[in-house]
């Protein structure tokens, strides 16, 4: 059974945070980091990966990133920030 992550990325240069999904996290963060030549993600790098969550389905991973997008889930990572 596929098993799929969340994740938050956390740019301490920039003070910014992504929010993803992945069903392979090394492989979605070599991405980010080193890889991709456009996107987001690309500006603000290094990128430190700050949270994790464990799903089964993709529909579950789907609704968690969606809530952590709204304004409680961002209260939610600037708490691991402050936390950090």
């Amino acid at each position: 059974m596929e098993e799929f992550v969340v994740y938050i990325l956390y740019s301490k240069k920039f003070n910014k945070t992504y929010t993803g999904f992945t069903s392979n996290l090394i492989e979605r963060f070599k991405s980010h980091n080193k890889l991709s030549t456009k996107g987001y993600t690309l500006k603000y790098r290094p990128w430190t990966v700050i949270h994790i969550e464990f799903f089964n389905s993709k529909t579950d991973v789907l609704k968690r990133k969606k809530y952590l997008k709204t304004g409680i889930g961002r209260e939610f990572i600037k708490n691991l920030i402050q936390n950090l």
